[in-house]
């Protein structure tokens, strides 16, 4: 297949990155990459989603990747895997002498390998810029769940279910396979419900995720649910008051220096110096300037909020609430930065995701969250915009009759989008300026 077909087919599939952004793959694919990463590092502590997927369904995921070099007339894949993932190196070691374009890195158990930063550092030796792109580079990278979604795209498939891993406080935590559009309680209903009274639960990881309500739905980027105590830590940092951090900054940092020398970004090149923003910060926006401009290229891994600093201050809250007032502004990021190709003692400087889970106190919910297709749904509330770009335009009508895989709403012409899909069958019941809610008629999964 050209590239062109492929991109055109996975724009009209609804293919978008599993995680994160949910940045649309049709517009990642590019014929300047020569290399193809596939990240399953996973690095979040009790995310197991990837390596579990990549384990059972190996041969489905090399040949998507084996058919994303075909398109781009890229040289190489390699798969960026932890070492200690043994299941999913034997699934690999398996299969991969079918596919001699694509190789296995084997990576360390720490956090964050997963920031495709790092990763490409690790899987090939390659330094991108800050503010730059991997493309830059000749790197594309994509998840687990991305290309088996590719996959299942050139089978004629679209994107219409999500494999979301439901852990933390409940009885049996499992991955489960849902139409997209689940409300989230659903799945801690599916999960054996709460094992506390007061809970908050995150979407995605304990360092990156987000708070979310039991009520909100499903999209193609909700990788976990982690029902956490409503006193836990990790919970009271994601509600810190940035006023009062910026307070507590002026008030008690140290300049120990703790934050720059573990950060992630700091040990792969990059100019990011949290306690350099503490002291701005701290001094009233006097002193060291350029300092603001590079921590812009924070990856907002957490590390110096809940690991580094000893005195329990944020320096990710107050970086995040900088960027944002930034981009608010319109103001351009800055050019010029360059990364360290080899900056001094990072190899010491990593930090074991082993450490950090215990660190958090999320050792007992490290547990198997085995995955189950074994679930069912009465209606689902698509989202029109769950990717990075323009929202789809729905393409229904309310009392039509939808089955699953079928267009609800198209890419919008001449934009980055992606056309998004009915994840069960039945009636549309809703089409709101935002989302299209679908009555089941009855439940099924593609």
């Amino acid at each position: 297949m050209k590239l062109n077909e492929l991109k055109d087919l996975l724009r009209s599939m609804g293919v978008v990155g599993a995680g994160g952004a949910g940045f649309p793959t049709y517009a990642k694919l590019s014929d300047a990459a020569d290399t193809i990463i596939l990240n399953c590092a996973e690095c979040e502590p009790l995310l197991k989603l990837h390596r579990q997927l990549l384990e059972e369904n190996t041969h489905e995921i090399l040949s998507a990747l084996d058919a994303i070099l075909d398109a781009t007339g890229a040289k190489q894949a390699i798969i960026g895997v932890k070492e200690h993932y043994h299941a999913t190196i034997e699934a690999l070691e398996g299969e991969i002498g079918e596919f001699p374009r694509i190789s296995v890195k084997k990576l360390g158990a720490v956090y964050p390998s997963g920031d495709e930063i790092i990763l490409i550092k690790e899987a090939c030796g390659r330094v991108v810029d800050p503010g730059k792109l991997p493309i830059s580079v000749g790197v594309t990278v994509c998840n687990v769940e991305t290309v088996y979604n590719v996959y299942r795209a050139l089978h004629g498939k679209p994107v219409t279910h999500k494999y979301v891993t439901v852990a933390g406080e409940v009885k049996n935590p499992i991955t489960l396979y849902v139409p997209i559009g689940t409300k989230i309680a659903e799945l801690i209903s599916a999960a054996g419900g709460l094992t506390v009274k007061e809970a908050e639960l995150l979407s995605g990881g304990p360092m990156m995720g987000n708070i979310v309500k039991a009520s909100d739905a499903v999209t193609k980027t909700t990788n976990a649910i982690i029902a956490l105590p409503a006193d836990h830590q990790i919970i009271l940092n994601k509600k810190r008051n940035p006023k009062i951090s910026l307070k507590r900054a002026m008030s008690v940092c140290c300049q120990c220096r703790s934050c720059t020398e573990l950060c992630s970004r700091h040990v792969a090149g990059y100019p990011v110096e949290p306690h350099m923003v503490m002291r701005v910060l701290a001094n009233g926006g006097r002193g060291d300037l350029k300092a603001l401009e590079g921590s812009l290229f924070c990856s907002n891994c957490g590390l110096c909020e809940t690991y580094s600093c000893p005195q329990d201050l944020s320096p990710r809250a107050l970086i995040a609430e900088l960027k944002a007032a930034v981009k608010k502004s319109g103001m351009p990021m800055p050019q010029g930065f360059k990364a360290d190709p080899d900056p001094k003692d990072a190899e010491y400087k990593k930090v074991s995701v082993d450490r950090l889970t215990m660190r958090l106190g999320l050792k007992k919910y490290d547990v198997a969250a085995p995955i189950s297709e074994d679930f069912e749904t009465k209606s689902v509330k698509i989202m029109l915009s769950q990717h990075i770009g323009a929202p789809a335009v729905a393409r229904v009508a309310e009392g039509d009759t939808v089955k699953v895989g079928d267009v609800i709403a198209e890419a919008k012409d001449g934009a980055l989008s992606v056309s998004i899909h009915a994840s069960l069958s039945g009636k549309v019941d809703t089409v709101a300026p935002n989302y299209v809610k679908i009555i089941a008629a009855k439940a099924e999964r593609n």
